[in-house]
């Protein structure tokens, strides 16, 4: 008769086992859908609204959101994950009246052409900023949240006036460690937005705005972002008693935009 040890132990090798498969299933199941968590696509199309253009970038048709105004100054602007972008044409337009505004829709959002991924969107941001500049050479950049991944990779590879982050984080990968700290997401992630990585190579004044209360993306990432750049190239402002969401209503943040 076999002993109780030996059955003990095959139970805990058993045991062991189901424990691995399990972990591996979340881990695959993070993987193949780990873009869902990062992009949440609008269903508002933008196709044929007033003032949207586009552009091809590598053969995909890509919107942008565009107010036309003569002179030397525009504004590119790279929204939220769950963002319509055009929503942000108003406070735009009332906050850079004397500016050119190109605002860019992501890939799939609106039923748009293509699918999101970091590579692809940083090329549409790179083109965009590319298509501002040909006719206005004093271009600010402003990103909120996702996209100020994107405003930053922008800022680190093209002549940028000035640049904006509205809750801006250090890289998406020191966030979802922090949600997943069972998980390797440094192997498993594809589209890491590592702005503290770019940052030492910008040398636009930047700003960096941060949310108070912002339950979304930790002041610390905001903090980690700010230290990497190089001295005397940004500031970092924090809006008291505002969220992730309200600071884009603050008053704050609107006279934030036009300072110098």
């Amino acid at each position: 008769m076999r002993s109780a040890r030996w059955w003990g132990r095959r139970v805990v090798l058993a045991l062991g086992v189901c424990l691995l498969l399990g972990y591996g299933a979340v881990c695959a199941t993070l993987f193949v859908k780990q873009r869902s968590l990062i992009y949440f696509p609008h269903a508002h199309s933008p196709l044929g609204q007033s003032g949207t253009q586009m552009l091809q970038v590598d053969g995909t048709p890509v919107y942008f959101a565009n107010r036309e105004h003569a002179g030397p100054k525009a504004v590119v602007y790279f929204a939220g994950n769950g963002d319509d972008a055009a929503l942000a044409l108003p406070l735009l337009a009332q906050t850079f009246p004397g500016h050119a505004l190109y605002l860019l829709h992501y890939r799939s959002y609106g039923g748009t052409p293509g699918q999101p991924t970091e590579a692809a969107l940083t090329a549409d941001a790179v083109a965009l900023f590319d298509k501002a500049y040909a006719q206005h050479r004093d271009v600010v950049v402003v990103g909120r949240s996702l996209g100020t991944g994107l405003a930053v990779q922008v800022a680190s590879q093209r002549p940028v006036a000035r640049l904006v982050l509205i809750t801006p984080y250090a890289g998406l990968t020191d966030m979802a460690a922090q949600r997943y700290p069972f998980v390797p997401v440094n192997v498993l992630m594809q589209d890491t937005y590592q702005s503290k990585n770019y940052a030492p190579q910008i040398s636009a004044p930047t700003l960096l705005v941060a949310a108070q209360n912002d339950a979304v993306i930790p002041l610390s990432s905001t903090q980690a972002l700010f230290a990497a750049f190089r001295p005397g190239v940004a500031q970092l402002k924090i809006i008291a008693n505002v969220d992730h969401g309200s600071i884009v209503t603050s008053a704050m943040l609107a006279s934030l935009l036009v300072q110098k």
